[in-house]
């Protein structure tokens, strides 16, 4: 991307205010993280601010990248909200948490639970106008805390909104089904480490000499049926009605000979 491209402004309108975006302002101001972003990932922050009507000032959407991983596209959860709230067919929600009381999983309304019981997940309904049924959720603390400071300050609290998120993402797919927030993203992800894929010798040899056997098989079962093809194509030389005028080679060579 040139210069000129990072420099030209897009603009839209968000909650009836303008907002001017350039690919420098973004570089500059709106990244978090220790990498450098690329040109490309840029333009691609700009399109979803744009599209999705975030304002990146207001902390709506913010790009994240860290060394190492690709950037990332943020979404505040409180954008989720505005959205879901402005659409014409949300009918309110539900939300709380999910605690193991003794012997039982219990699903409690709210953030607030005994001290005795522990935490599980989340779970949050949303309604919409047109639906008989909400959009209902349930998750796993396990899958979603990082054990960053905000989670373990406050898990209960955090595991909750995530759980909304998820149902609002449900509920309304074409509106929020392209952005995620930090909490989205599992923490459980693939070490990257390289696998060995170095050829075993005796496992190849093995697999050598097992396809070259069924090619030798292969080339005797050919010629065997070959050969049967062959006698089935002159009269027994013992029958009693054998006539020798009457024998003539079918052999494509164009010769006289079946050889």
């Amino acid at each position: 991307m040139s210069n000129e491209l990072l420099e030209k402004p897009i603009e839209y309108e968000v909650n009836g205010e303008e907002v001017k975006l350039t690919g420098n302002m973004v570089k500059q101001f709106l990244v978090s993280g220790n990498e450098t972003v690329t040109d490309q990932e840029i333009v691609m922050f700009l399109q979803l601010a744009k599209y999705q009507k975030l304002n990146p000032f207001l902390k709506e959407v913010y790009l994240v990248k860290f060394k190492g991983k690709p950037a990332q596209n943020i979404v505040a959860k409180e954008a989720f909200m505005k959205r879901a709230e402005n659409h014409p067919q949300y009918n309110g929600l539900k939300a709380g948490i999910i605690v193991q009381r003794g012997d039982e999983l219990v699903k409690l309304t709210g953030a607030v639970s005994l001290p005795t019981d522990k935490l599980i997940g989340g779970w949050a309904k949303v309604y919409r106008k047109d639906r008989p049924e909400p959009a209902e959720i349930e998750i796993e603390l396990r899958e979603f805390t990082k054990g960053q400071a905000t989670w373990n300050q406050m898990p209960k609290n955090m595991i909750r909104k995530t759980a909304i998120v998820n149902a609002l993402r449900e509920a309304f797919p074409e509106t929020l089904g392209a952005m995620y927030t930090e909490d989205d993203k599992l923490p459980i992800q693939d070490s990257g480490t390289p696998k060995n894929v170095t050829p075993d010798p005796e496992k190849t040899k093995a697999i050598e000499d097992k396809l070259f056997k069924q090619d030798d098989e292969a080339s005797e079962l050919v010629e065997e049926v070959a050969q049967e093809s062959l006698d089935l194509n002159y009269p027994d030389p013992n029958a009693q009605n054998f006539d020798r005028e009457d024998v003539t080679p079918n052999d494509e060579d164009g010769d006289d000979y079946p050889f």
